[in-house]
């Protein structure tokens, strides 16, 4: 006969080995690493509604830390930099008439964005006027530098992820969690390695940008395809485009995943879902693009706007980018040897090519675990091969990679902390340019350490109070050793020699600088190393493509 003492231990250890069978935390996503400690306290129910307020806290304050810092253009005249640019169309928008917004002294910062763009810079200048009215005073705030003015304009860019970025990855994070039975806490664990990812950070809130809005709308169309809204997926998708013209580089996979579901899957021919979903596209881009045409001139406008978005003119690329143009520039002389009409031409077609077999898969196989890597399949090739991409435009492919955060596999998880850091080195010379280096290595570092990549070193080496809780102390020697990189060993190799050539880049850059019969050495190196991480990365993705197809999402 059991006493009750007895019987009260039993129970424990009863529910407790039952807990442990639960969780399984050996195979969470970022076990053994600080983040995980952090929000561990947080498991009991009674306290995981706590969890996402802690993360979005957490995430805010590192954007207001950053964006104490400079900024793109300052104290740069006459053209100063992006900061200027965000600022100059918020005057313009509220003092001029729409017809003016993208004929008005182009030669200064001319509005070269979609309809969505100017109507946010319209509201927050306007919120920004009724503080202070020399902030925008059409001419006369050109290079207004203020303290006032960088604190209003740092936070719209916070108050804008709040609205458009944060809510959309919370849920998504959320919405896969439940597939993949995470706890409550490992979902929001996702979350905030999403939110806390370097790059974006950087560029938004210190070189300054509104990308979280695109971003952020992409999300919400990821969503509600997932909750099978196929009309307001289309809706949210369009409203991302008509932000930033960069959205279309996700176009062909939702365009192959919207065609797809309305032709073939569940059933054949769904017309009603087609027509639906064709309504809604047209009717966003009339509610962006309607009133340039009804209260701004007229087509003469919209046709304006359209050219000033797609900006052909420049060439083939302007600043040295880790993409096949620039690298291969090296080699082969492009816009010498080849006109510019020729060099748009090759840069469709390899384009195309490119996303091709993921335009297929998602087509043949539209299945909602593949919409992430289909996506960046599709986004990396355009960055890769397209015209005129910029150094920031690695964070349009970069948004899916981080959604695979969510993942429950360590390899996965590895490559993506892999090509974050490998994004974040490419940003490098830009934020140099803008004196970010100190926000450059201190993201760097934290965000790493944060989602375990220097577990395998903590235990032996570093002292303890670099693990804020238990779970590295008690992790396995095997999980520890596949915490930062994959398992395979060629990708290892490839892995840990990419790292050591970013390492020669920046102690050459930092110790040894220019060279006099190469001066940009260290800035093409720089992009030689990410071109040949990208393609490999790349290469990876369809990969995986091709080996999802026959899987669901329970079991990834």
């Amino acid at each position: 006969m059991l006493t009750k003492k007895t019987y009260t231990r039993k129970g424990k250890a009863a529910r407790s080995h039952k807990q442990t069978k639960t969780h399984k935390p050996n195979t969470e996503p970022f076990y053994a690493s600080p983040l995980y400690d952090f929000l561990s306290p947080f498991r009991p129910v009674g306290s995981q509604w706590l969890t996402h307020y802690v993360i979005i806290i957490f995430a805010l304050i590192i954007r207001l830390a950053i964006g104490l810092g400079p900024y793109s253009g300052m104290n740069t005249p006459p053209m100063f930099g992006d900061f200027e640019a965000q600022r100059h169309w918020m005057e313009i928008t509220q003092h001029l008439p729409m017809s003016e917004w993208y004929w008005f002294d182009l030669q200064y910062w001319g509005l070269d964005y979609p309809p969505l763009t100017a109507f946010h810079s319209y509201v927050l200048g306007k919120i920004g006027t009724f503080i202070y009215p020399a902030w925008f005073e059409l001419n006369k705030s050109r290079g207004c530098e203020t303290d006032g003015i960088k604190t209003f304009m740092r936070l719209t860019v916070v108050i804008s992820d709040i609205i458009f970025y944060i809510p959309a990855v919370v849920y998504f994070t959320k919405w896969v969690g439940r597939r993949r039975n995470q706890s409550p806490v490992s979902q929001y664990i996702a979350a905030a390695a999403i939110l806390f990812q370097p790059s974006l950070m950087l560029i938004d809130h210190g070189h300054f940008q509104y990308n979280s809005v695109m971003l952020g709308l992409t999300v919400y169309t990821i969503n509600n395809l997932l909750d099978g809204f196929y009309s307001m997926a289309a809706v949210c998708f369009v409203f991302s485009i008509c932000f930033k013209q960069m959205s279309l580089y996700y176009a062909p996979i939702f365009f192959a995943y919207l065609l797809s579901k309305s032709l073939f899957y569940p059933r054949w021919f769904n017309i009603p879902r087609l027509v639906g979903i064709a309504i809604a596209t047209i009717l966003s881009f009339v509610a962006m693009f309607g009133p340039l045409y009804l209260f701004g001139g007229g087509l003469a406008n919209v046709l304006q706007s359209v050219h000033r978005i797609f900006p052909f003119a420049r060439g083939i690329f302007e600043d040295k980018v880790a993409n096949f143009w620039c690298v291969g520039n090296l080699f082969i002389k492009f816009r010498t040897l080849y006109t510019q009409e020729q060099l748009q031409l090759y840069s469709l077609v390899l384009t195309v090519l490119g996303f091709l077999p993921s335009f297929v898969m998602i087509m043949l196989y539209p299945k909602k675990h593949m919409l992430p890597y289909a996506l960046i399949a599709c986004s990396m090739s355009f960055y890769l091969f397209s015209f005129q991409v910029h150094e920031k435009t690695i964070l349009v492919p970069l948004l899916p990679v981080t959604l695979l955060y969510t993942s429950n596999d360590i390899n996965v998880l590895s490559f993506v902390c892999w090509i974050n850091n490998v994004s974040l080195f490419t940003l490098w010379p830009l934020l140099k340019k803008d004196q970010l280096s100190l926000q450059y290595c201190t993201c760097f570092i934290m965000c790493n350490w944060l989602l375990g990549n220097f577990s395998f070193i903590t235990p032996r080496f570093l002292p303890g109070f670099l693990t804020p809780g238990p779970s590295i102390s008690k992790v396995d020697q095997n999980y520890r050793r596949r915490s930062l990189l994959p398992s395979n060993i060629l990708w290892k190799l490839c892995i840990i020699g990419s790292y050591i050539a970013m390492l020669v880049v920046h102690i050459g850059d930092r110790f040894v600088g220019p060279l006099d019969k190469y001066p940009d050495i260290w800035v093409i190196l720089n992009c030689g190393v990410g071109f040949g991480c990208f393609v490999l990365f790349w290469l990876w993705v369809h990969y995986k493509l091709f080996t999802l197809r026959n899987k669901t999402i329970n079991a990834l």
